[in-house]
């Protein structure tokens, strides 16, 4: 009994210890295929259940409580109370896996539906959090991941899983069949008719084969045909400053801050830029007049802003800022109040704000509300408690509700640069995501196509601020980056992919970035700021700006249309693994009882 406790732990040590480096920063992607083995070999039927649970609960909380230590400097509550909830999949997951070996269901087959279900139902509560998904390990595998236009990021989860379950049913055919028969010494007909390997191993062995090389087929014929479906779009820019939260949040730098963002601003419109894109609430004000009234005392810093980037971009360029939106609403007892909101404006050269804004729609749970604020007092107040501990005042946001789409002149190739902007029919439009939003697959998906199916963005603007994410040194100062800006980096490539637009991230400490319709993360910038990294992924911790086209797809895309398909179609199963036998036990008693 001790042996097999043993084994298995270690089983789901290693497993864990795959996992982690599999993703980025240390893209050890090539483990991928070998990480969920070990895994899955633990999950054994003689195992007895509680004991499977316990070891993967334990084994899972480390897992999470280690790969997400970038939550612990902002709240060791919220770090505490995440990594110990998510981990809850694990032993889930250790069940179904061991029930379908109960049922000899080859884990070729098994495995990867079961892994996807328990991803989807990882995007569930809390607010979803799609973040170290198997997949998620090969975002620089470009002919892989060209899949996800069919089947999102959870289709090369599948993929990967599936190969992960042919090598599982090998090994555990090796351990179980082999050993017998040598100790045994069975002649060679016996060991032929015992050892020999099973009609459904091998046809799931050839299926899983034949899957992957349709899969790379598929992904070498997406990117040979981009090149005629992709029309160079305008200039574009984006930003990155280099500001540790607690920093921004003492408001004692805002000027600072505006100023900095500025000069790199305007080294990119002298570069020729048409969009400049700003990260997510640097610009620490609310930028709309009719708001002003309402605030004490008077937002004399609030309306210098406004005016600075109405000026920069007159004749300049199109800006997207990030910075504070508002309304005035009232509270149940009807007295007004302002809602606050995580926003983006759009300046534009003829010297006017575009009178919409995006107001962030998926807050961070924690991070930008708390739940239960107005409908249940008491219980809002014991889960302040996971707030971030720079917060001590009611910091809750609301949550936006519009899809905004920007739209920007397109100039007429070798036209009169002076004539006035073309008509509807010739604009670029784009939308804006903030934050986690990029982490969150419907968000991108919602903006790709309107009613009729029709596309009706040509890219995507991630605006972020991950400046929670990095520590502050002061001797010598300098900025520590953690492992969730290159992770968070290599999500965003499954949204471009999907939904076939191109990304423009500017992000406060990185990853600020072009990524195309194809998920390439584009390392040759036309122009960049003095020492800002041609290498993307090396652009942490770090302040500067980059120049680059922006490449516009005109595919319409699968995923597009119909979303997560795949992933909830395996949730499903995996939760029908789980009670299934339950609800059909319970069943089966009514009807001998009524009998």
């Amino acid at each position: 009994m001790r042996k097999t406790l043993l084994s298995s732990a270690i089983a789901f040590a290693v497993s864990a210890a795959l996992l982690s480096v599999i993703q980025a920063p240390h893209d050890a992607w090539f483990l991928a295929p070998v990480a969920m083995v070990p895994f899955a070999l633990a999950c054994r039927p003689e195992v007895r259940a509680r004991t499977l649970v316990l070891l993967a609960w334990l084994v899972g909380t480390a897992y999470w409580l280690a790969n997400i230590y970038w939550i612990a400097p902002i709240t060791i509550p919220g770090w505490l109370a995440m990594g110990v909830y998510i981990a809850v999949l694990w032993p889930l997951l250790a069940m179904a896996i061991r029930r379908a070996r109960t049922w000899n269901v080859p884990m070729a087959l098994a495995l990867p539906i079961l892994v996807v279900g328990a991803e989807r139902l990882q995007g569930f509560p809390l607010g979803g959090f799609y973040w170290r998904l198997l997949g998620h390990s090969q975002y620089a595998n470009l002919t892989l991941i060209q899949i996800s236009d069919l089947f999102g990021a959870g289709g090369v989860s599948l993929l990967v899983a599936a190969v992960n379950g042919v090598l599982a049913d090998w090994i555990q055919w090796w351990i179980s069949t082999r050993r017998v028969c040598i100790a045994h010494q069975l002649d060679n007909v016996a060991k032929e008719k015992v050892c020999g390997a099973h009609p459904t191993r091998v046809i799931s062995t050839v299926a899983t084969v034949l899957a992957v090389a349709a899969a790379f087929g598929y992904g070498r014929w997406r990117l040979a045909q981009a090149p005629a479906h992709a029309t160079d779009g305008p200039l574009v820019a984006a930003l990155q400053s280099n500001v540790p939260q607690s920093v921004k949040r003492s408001f004692s730098v805002s000027d600072r801050l505006f100023d900095d963002l500025m000069a790199k601003s305007r080294a990119a419109a002298q570069a020729g830029a048409e969009l400049i894109v700003w990260p997510e609430t640097m610009v620490q004000a609310f930028l709309q007049p009719e708001l002003w009234p309402y605030l004490a005392p008077a937002p004399e810093e609030d309306m210098a802003f406004h005016k600075a980037l109405i000026d920069h971009a007159r004749d300049t360029a199109y800006l997207l800022v990030g910075a504070y939106g508002g309304e005035v609403m009232k509270d149940p007892q009807g007295e007004p109040f302002l809602g606050q909101y995580n926003s983006a404006y759009l300046y534009r050269p003829d010297g006017t704000r575009d009178p919409q804004r995006y107001d962030k729609i998926h807050l961070v749970l924690f991070g930008e509300y708390i739940p239960f604020r107005r409908s249940f007092n008491w219980l809002y107040q014991q889960l302040k408690r996971f707030a971030p501990e720079q917060y001590n005042y009611d910091y809750s946001l609301e949550h936006g509700t519009r899809y905004t789409i920007y739209e920007m002149a397109a100039p007429i190739p070798g036209g009169d640069p002076n004539a006035p902007p073309r008509t509807s029919e010739s604009t670029y439009r784009f939308g804006t995501i903030i934050c986690y939003e990029d982490a969150i697959p419907y968000i991108a998906r919602n903006f790709a196509l309107d009613p009729k199916g029709r596309k009706r963005v040509d890219w995507l603007v991630n605006i972020s601020n991950d400046g929670w994410f990095v520590r502050f040194l002061d001797d010598p100062p300098r900025v520590i980056p953690s492992t969730e800006l290159p992770q968070h980096a290599a999500i965003c490539v499954f949204r471009a992919v999907e939904n076939r637009l191109p990304i423009l991230r500017s992000v406060n400490t990185g990853i600020s970035c072009l990524i195309d319709s194809s998920g390439r993360i584009h390392n040759e910038p036309i122009a960049a700021g003095d020492g800002f990294p041609v290498e993307a992924m090396q652009r942490t911790g770090m302040s500067g700006w980059f120049l680059d086209r922006m490449p516009i797809d005109s595919r319409v895309t699968f995923y597009s249309r119909h979303g997560q398909w795949l992933d909830t179609a395996c949730a499903v199963a995996f939760v029908a693994v789980l009670v299934g036998p339950a609800f059909l036990g319970l069943a089966r008693r009514r009807a001998r009882k009524s009998a």
